[in-house]
């Protein structure tokens, strides 16, 4: 392991050699334990805690990625170059905070800033931190590195010149990029482009610099009007710089949370990436926060790890490729580490991180994108053309609710508290690291999944287990958390009346989606694909179909429900009773393996029957999708197959 200030430079692998044929690039990582000193006085949970960072090092590691980069230890920074944008004082504070002279003043000085706690090792961590960060950017900029990452913390972008705040000492990015452009001219680097995709505001980065038109300042963050941390008007759109800094500084400031890959890449296509052609920067410093991925405690918003290694290709086709990336926020481990990894694979240039986004941004999320073009069109050219309304038109809407993927439409309740947990102050927030445990337990079981709908076509069901959207289909899935295919597929015909109903869903427009009785009835002969998934897998299809989280920490149906249903043969889900898809149902058991599928409840057919739910035949969509599956199954030819549906249709219940 490295440590405090060996700058070893040494290989961990071929670093230099090929992969695949393909010259390897030379990317370095900075880990140092040192940093994990800094902590709250008494060792209580905080979010900012020291396993941030081993939990990206040990991912990295465990993944094989660390070895096949350049892996460096922690490198102090000068007091000259903090105070390239910090104020002597402020060097000097931070500098003493962990001698024993202030042992006694360090919590009071502490309970005077805003979101800072102090020990003992937290001068050393915040010097190594800045100093860690200014080495990669030099490196990167020097050639000696293609890009690099600096696994650091404290964080940094919210430090301003003579303040410390929201967990920040020094403002690690800052520090680096006045390096470059005032210590090392011979580098040759001139323009500087800072991306901030931390959730929070980088206010701090923003006022260091306001006036200089050689960085290129771009923050996306949650804003709601000034509410959300860090408060104030400071990451308004209408921020945009002074004197010959003027339009050197975007804000693209969201006016709620639960924004995800989506609006995140639709904010790099039309805002920051024509703006990076016009500017042409030398090299790109990423304050690289994690706090805006799913099921971050204090964001509040859904960007995945295909959505960060999405945003940083991106960011790849400027400057060579010269990316220094900073560690700032991200209080969920896991999330974190996946993200992390993510990133230094895409700047490994390893195949395509698999994935896919939610379809289209909120409708607010494109209000806030014409709000800062237009207000930028005076500096930038290529923000000047108005955004068609064909592509604007395709968005999601802002309601209180999120629609999800699923042919049912819910609330989505758990981001509905995780929204208002983030509201709240941000040294309030306790981090929940408690394992699923619940997922390598029903990971043990298999059962097959019998799918009569969309699902009979393996390219559409792959969508709830892969994540993604197949042809057809208006909105994307977000997969199973286990992304593994189908061990077995078979067909079988079920005692079931197969039947369509509802008004309209997101994912196929206006007509009805498949249901079946959950009653057996002898006359009736339902088709169905059964997939051989585990138990895991099933409650997260479950969950996609019934517009609820897969990340629950509690399984919509356990092993006790597993053993309920086989004796009873089905039973409805209290957690899903709002959605169309709430009752779990067991057909038998194929290779003593129980059948599991999922329809409504007895109840619900007898409002189908009196017309309190309308019955509607499938749109042509969703239709063509059941009479895929059904041929590509080798169950019918396409003239029976739509007959088969036509029948269901059409034939009352």
């Amino acid at each position: 392991m490295a440590t405090t200030g060996e700058s070893s430079g040494n290989n961990y692998g071929d670093c230099d050699g090929k992969v695949g044929g393909k010259i390897q690039r030379k990317v370095g990582l900075v880990y140092d334990e040192t940093m994990c000193k800094h902590d709250t006085p008494n060792g209580e949970d905080h979010p900012e805690c020291p396993d941030r960072i081993r939990v990206i090092w040990d991912k990295l590691q465990l993944a094989g990625v660390s070895q096949r980069c350049v892996v460096l230890g922690g490198s102090k920074a000068e007091d000259k170059h903090l105070q390239l944008v910090h104020t002597k004082d402020h060097v000097k504070l931070v500098k003493s905070l962990s001698t024993k002279q202030k042992d006694y003043r360090r919590n009071r000085i502490a309970s005077q800033l805003n979101s800072i706690y102090l020990n003992g090792g937290s001068s050393e961590a915040a010097y190594l931190a800045a100093g860690s960060v200014v080495e990669v950017a030099e490196k990167v900029a020097e050639g000696e590195l293609d890009s690099g990452f600096a696994i650091v913390r404290p964080p940094g972008h919210h430090a301003e010149a003579d303040e410390a705040m929201g967990f920040c000492l020094f403002n690690n990015v800052a520090v680096a990029a006045s390096y470059l452009l005032n210590e090392r001219p011979d580098l040759g680097i001139k323009k500087i482009l800072i991306v901030d995709w931390d959730v929070h505001h980088g206010n701090g980065t923003q006022k260091m610099f306001w006036k200089d038109p050689r960085v290129l300042f771009f923050s996306v963050h949650r804003h709601e009007y000034g509410g959300f941390y860090p408060a104030g008007d400071d990451g308004y759109y209408s921020m945009v710089g002074e004197g010959t800094g003027e339009g050197f500084n975007i804000n693209v400031p969201w006016e709620h949370g639960r924004c995800g890959d989506a609006d995140y890449l639709a904010a790099w296509d039309h805002i920051l990436i024509p703006v990076a052609k016009e500017f042409n920067p030398d090299i790109i410093l990423l304050s690289a926060g994690f706090d805006a991925a799913i099921r971050d405690p204090l964001g509040g918003c859904r960007v995945t790890p295909y959505g960060y290694s999405v945003m940083l290709k991106k960011l790849m086709d400027f400057a060579q490729g010269k990316i220094a990336m900073a560690l700032e926020g991200g209080y969920n481990l896991d999330s974190i580490a996946k993200s992390s990894l993510a990133c230094v694979q895409t700047l490994l240039e390893d195949k395509a991180i698999q994935g896919s986004s939610e379809a289209y941004p909120f409708e607010s999320s494109w209000r806030v994108i014409q709000a800062v073009r237009k207000r930028l069109s005076a500096y930038w050219p290529s923000l000047a053309d108005e955004l068609s309304w064909k592509l604007i038109d395709q968005k999601t809407p802002t309601p209180s609710i999120l629609i999800s993927s699923s042919d049912s439409e819910t609330e989505d309740e758990a981001n509905e508290i995780l929204d208002q947990m983030s509201k709240l102050s941000i040294e309030n927030h306790q981090v929940d690291t408690a394992p699923t445990s619940w997922r390598a337990d029903l990971a043990k079981v298999d059962i097959w999944y019998a799918s009569y709908g969309s699902n009979m076509w393996k390219p559409r069901f792959l969508c709830y287990i892969q994540g993604g959207q197949a042809e057809g289909m208006r909105k994307a899935c977000v997969g199973s958390m286990d992304k593994s295919p189908p061990k077995e597929i078979v067909w079988e015909t079920f005692p079931n009346r197969l039947f369509f109903g509802r008004e309209s869903t997101v994912t196929w427009g206006v007509g009805g989606v498949a249901f079946t009785n959950p009653l057996a009835t002898p006359d009736d002969q339902t088709h169905m694909c059964l997939y051989r998934i585990t138990l895991e897998q099933f409650n997260d299809v479950l969950s996609q179909e019934n517009a609820l989280n897969v990340d629950s920490e509690t399984p919509l149906f356990d092993l006790a429900a597993l053993q309920l249903v086989e004796s009873k043969g089905s039973i409805p889900l209290e957690a899903a009773s709002s959605g169309w898809y709430g009752n779990v149902v067991c057909l038998g058991k194929e290779s003593d393996v129980p059948i599991l599928t999922m329809t409504c409840t007895v109840s619900a057919v007898e409002k189908f029957k009196s017309g309190e739910i309308p019955l509607r035949p499938p749109a042509k969509s969703y239709a063509n999708t059941l009479i895929r599956g059904l041929v590509e199954g080798g169950r019918f030819s396409e003239t029976e197959a739509e007959a088969y549906i036509d029948t269901a249709a059409s034939k009352p219940l």
